[in-house]
């Protein structure tokens, strides 16, 4: 599964990202999160499964939703702020969506 994370400039992501690799890990499941600025997003979303945006973007989510949708991937606002996310919410928010193109 691959998933992305993005947030404005990528830092907060990076985080968040981490977080999220760390929970696939602990339950076994072979995940690629990688972190995205909205700079490189077309880029990033090439072959990914999921994209989870960062609440502090919401002002530019149809942006967002835009390039998710040119590159055929589900995407979902992560619950909360992205610097104290929980790793194991997230990974299940991005099963869920990309379950759900299937």
């Amino acid at each position: 599964m691959r998933i992305v994370v993005v947030c404005g400039a990528g830092a907060s992501s990076t985080f968040a990202a981490l977080r999220i690799r760390r929970a696939a890990e602990a339950r076994g499941i072979v995940a690629d999160v990688r972190a995205a600025g909205e700079q490189t997003l077309p880029d990033a979303l090439a072959g990914a499964d999921a994209l989870l945006v960062g609440t502090h973007l919401a002002e530019r989510l149809d942006s967002l939703e835009q390039a998710a949708a040119a590159a055929s991937v589900p995407l979902a606002v992560l619950p909360g702020e992205t610097r104290t996310l929980d790793g194991d919410a997230a990974l299940d928010l991005a099963i869920a969506i990309a379950g759900a193109r299937s």
